[in-house]
């Protein structure tokens, strides 16, 4: 019969190697486990749904929605840190020293290659609203990808050499087995911080700033030439990008929102130990947003919504269905 403190351990069996158990009430730790499963779920099917929707529909594959379908496929792998996130609830990690070091880094390069797909989105809609004539040929599919690809190298390049250490003596800063702790340099923190989210913030804010003031000036120009028949159609094309542009930006405020606490209190002048099981709220509402995106999509976007209707009542197993007009 195990003893109360082997039943607090761990690895009741390693005895005094083993970690302590967090010590929460059986119904608070039930109550992370069951809301971190469902967030988990959710994230994981509906970026699974706009994944398979801009991939299979050829016509929903514009250089917007391929940088959506970046934002998508980062949404979809951080669904799955948070199940390796559940498994840490109790203080207890049971993964191994290397998948440890693995976590931190998946988390890192998702967080800098979501900031650096909202800069490009910010782009995108920035030459959209205040250079149309010229946006065929400055953005294109091909440079879009490039630029995608870019930022996805960047953010796991920058983020494995930030990490570095941790990932030649994973588990060497451990204090007893069944812990997940690695080692942060404080200066390599804040070039971090501000490579990937006070400078990318900066550019954001600037040129939706810029965006907004455009957008004002078509508003006003549009009302005074409503009436006019030959200008309808430019309108319409307008009101598209600006409608794009809000969505989007909406889109940008709620990752802002939510990525904001995962930067605080980074700078504290010293180095750092970051713990799988520490700071479990701030985690879970970055994790969140991964979740609200798509949620964000199905109530702007009708071409998600009709694309989903399509993948659940299986017509994209029809030949030619990814030739389907859906937007």
């Amino acid at each position: 019969m195990q003893t109360l403190d082997e039943v607090d351990l761990c690895f009741p069996q390693l005895l005094n190697a083993s970690c302590r158990k967090t010590a929460l009430p059986p119904a608070v730790s039930m109550l992370n486990r069951i809301m971190h499963t469902l967030i988990g779920l959710l994230t994981v099917t509906l970026n699974l749904l706009v994944i398979v929707s801009i991939s299979y529909f050829r016509k929903l594959q514009t250089p917007t929605n391929i940088l959506l379908l970046s934002l998508g496929i980062s949404d979809f792998l951080a669904g799955f840190l948070i199940f390796f996130q559940t498994s840490a609830i109790d203080g207890c990690w049971f993964l191994g020293d290397f998948m440890c070091v693995l976590y931190f880094v998946l988390q890192y390069v998702i967080v800098g290659s979501s900031i650096g797909t909202m800069v490009l989105i910010s782009v995108d809609r920035y030459v959209a609203i205040c250079d149309p004539m010229h946006y065929r040929t400055k953005v294109s599919e091909k440079r879009v990808k490039m630029c995608v690809c870019a930022c996805w190298g960047c953010a796991t390049l920058c983020h494995c050499v930030l990490l570095r250490h941790n990932l030649k003596h994973p588990g060497s800063l451990n204090s007893c087995i069944g812990e997940c702790v690695i080692l942060i340099n404080n200066i390599s923190l804040v070039i971090d911080m501000a490579v990937s989210f006070i400078g990318p913030v900066i550019v954001v804010v600037v040129l939706y700033l810029r965006i907004f003031v455009v957008v004002i000036a078509q508003v006003r120009a549009m009302r005074v030439h409503i009436a006019a028949g030959p200008q309808q159609s430019s309108v319409k094309v307008k009101k598209s990008e600006i409608k794009a542009a809000r969505t989007l930006g909406v889109v940008i405020v709620a990752f802002l929102l939510c990525i904001c606490p995962f930067y605080c209190g980074v700078v504290t002048g010293e180095d750092i130990l970051l713990s799988a099981s520490s700071d479990a709220s701030i985690l879970l509402l970055f994790y969140f947003n991964s979740c609200l995106n798509p949620l964000i999509y199905a109530f702007f976007y009708p071409w998600f919504r009709k694309s989903v209707k399509l993948i659940f009542t299986l017509q994209i197993l029809k030949p030619g269905s990814s030739d389907f007009i859906l937007m």
